[in-house]
């Protein structure tokens, strides 16, 4: 019966076209639970409409974003009461523990991964923390963005079968994923501070260069 009705909200939310994208994805990642339902419909849209591969998974990736916010507000307002009715201690302590070892890696590695991995938790624990709300934003977004795009891509080199292979191996291939994320943002910080240094240097040796020489009479009132 639920899931004739959740069959029936998904179509009536996909005649909105990318508006109802964006709508089934903020549903799936707030209180509502439909597995598989995002990565299904960015695979399926792309193989019908190939071009949509360049902005339907973005859509997917905003909706979600939505959804997970909804959620991080409700835990960061309801805090641990609000875990507890919804998670068992021991995870909720397990996932704390993620967090205090791995920051934001805890959170990117979950929302990177195809069901059925767990990833609520991570999201309302966030809240609960009251883990920064911009840089969570800007996690799910890129995680998510990078997710849809990879099965969008895969969708139009193999068709329907991603939707197995990530079922599969979507654990390695996020772990993968998130190590070059790791990587990327390691260089880019690198070539970031290496530039400020440079800059600064620079910026010493113009002013000792513009600096006017003393005059003869000066020194010779210094020396006095």
């Amino acid at each position: 019966m639920l899931s004739g009705v959740l069959e029936a909200l998904k179509n009536l939310l996909l005649e909105l076209g990318p508006m109802g994208m964006i709508l089934i994805a903020t549903l799936d990642s707030s209180l509502l639970s439909i597995p598989e339902i995002n990565d299904v419909l960015v695979v399926t849209r792309v193989l019908h409409r190939p071009a949509e591969v360049l902005y339907w998974p973005l859509l997917a990736a905003m909706g979600s974003v939505l959804g997970c916010l909804l959620l991080y507000t409700l835990a960061r307002k309801g805090g641990e009461v609000f875990l507890r009715r919804r998670f068992s201690a021991e995870r909720i302590a397990r996932v704390e523990r993620f967090y205090a070892r791995y920051g934001v890696f805890a959170l990117l590695i979950p929302a990177l991964c195809p069901p059925p991995t767990p990833f609520k938790i991570f999201v309302a624990t966030a809240g609960a923390l009251r883990y920064p709300r911009t840089k969570f934003m800007l996690t799910i977004l890129l995680a998510r963005s990078t997710r849809y795009y990879v099965e969008g891509i895969l969708a139009l080199l193999y068709g329907r079968a991603v939707l197995q292979y990530m079922r599969e191996h979507g654990l390695t291939l996020a772990l993968g994923i998130g190590v070059l994320i790791v990587i990327g943002y390691g260089v880019a910080r690198a070539r970031f501070i290496r530039c400020r240094v440079l800059h600064r240097i620079r910026g010493s040796a113009s002013s000792l260069s513009s600096a006017s020489p003393l005059h003869p009479m000066d020194r010779e009132r210094q020396r006095a």
